[in-house]
């Protein structure tokens, strides 16, 4: 199977920075094996590689302020509301035959022919999928991904990583979005037709138009975290959680978007679980 040549770049950056994680020395000091409660937090955590993955965190930190939060911020002011909700309904639809591929993987119908009405829906009474005529008929946007479909299956998530510019996740996680990817009718598009950006300016326009949506949230969650780092992590295991389980919270999940990969939620709501978010990362500044 080939893939073009910013596919193959993708694969090839995130299998380079997990061998990078593999040799990297720059490990978590595991806690003494006397005391229970170190150990417990050790591994409920799940960062053997912190130090490194704390570095590459900060990297994400550094391009979000130099870069992608001032073309969020002109981004914000030169598009009214109504216009950025039409950008996130038509990514949004974008994403639909790798979400329905991987609700059939599942043997999810129900939400498969859910993904399907969506799509019919909104590509034509929608205009393409700006407006978001399904939800108003009660056909609600959900998200499937490969890595999902892994952890149904059983496949474990495997230590934490946060990678640069790719940000927060972990091998299952990593692998399936190379799937997904291969999924995408639009990466064989763009290599037929040669047009390689295409993928490349959906997903630049995706993080802008969500960093924009949480000028302000992001800020908050700065200020009122101990440890950013550790409330990035553990809201990111919660939103996957919950998106793998479709649980009663998945619609809130499903907003959480990656802002140079930290895990907000959109329209400034308040993040999935933020005491939960916030006992972690004070087990992490104990440690």
């Amino acid at each position: 199977m080939m893939l073009h040549k910013n596919s193959k770049f993708r694969v090839t950056l995130i299998a380079a920075t997990l061998g990078l994680s593999v040799l990297a020395t720059g490990c978590a000091t595991k806690p003494d094996p006397a005391d229970e409660a170190a150990v417990q937090a050790y591994q409920e955590a799940n960062d053997p590689l912190e130090p490194m993955n704390r570095y590459f965190f900060e990297v994400n930190q550094f391009l979000d302020e130099i870069l992608l939060k001032p073309f969020a911020g002109w981004y914000h002011t030169a598009l009214p509301d109504p216009a950025e909700d039409g950008v996130r309904n038509f990514l949004r639809n974008l994403k639909s035959p790798v979400i329905l591929a991987n609700d059939l993987f599942q043997g999810e119908w129900s939400r498969a022919g859910t993904t399907v009405a969506r799509f019919f829906i909104n590509s034509t009474i929608g205009v393409g999928g700006i407006v978001d005529v399904a939800s108003m008929m009660d056909m609600n946007y959900h998200e499937e991904d490969f890595g999902q479909t892994l952890a149904v299956y059983g496949a474990g998530e495997g230590p934490y990583l946060h990678l640069p510019v790719i940000g927060p996740g972990n091998p299952r996680d990593y692998s399936g979005r190379i799937v997904d990817y291969a999924l995408d009718p639009l990466t064989w598009v763009g290599y037929a037709y040669n047009v390689t950006e295409i993928n490349t300016a959906r997903a630049g326009l995706e993080a802008v138009d969500t960093r924009a949506r949480n000028l302000e949230a992001i800020d908050e969650l700065k200020k009122g975290s101990v440890d950013f780092y550790a409330t990035v992590r553990s809201l990111y295991r919660q939103q996957r959680n919950d998106l793998i389980r479709n649980g009663e919270s998945e619609q809130q999940a499903s907003q959480i978007k990656m802002i140079t990969d930290e895990m907000i939620p959109e329209d400034g709501d308040a993040p999935v679980d933020f005491k939960a978010a916030q006992s972690d990362e004070q087990v992490t500044v104990a440690e």
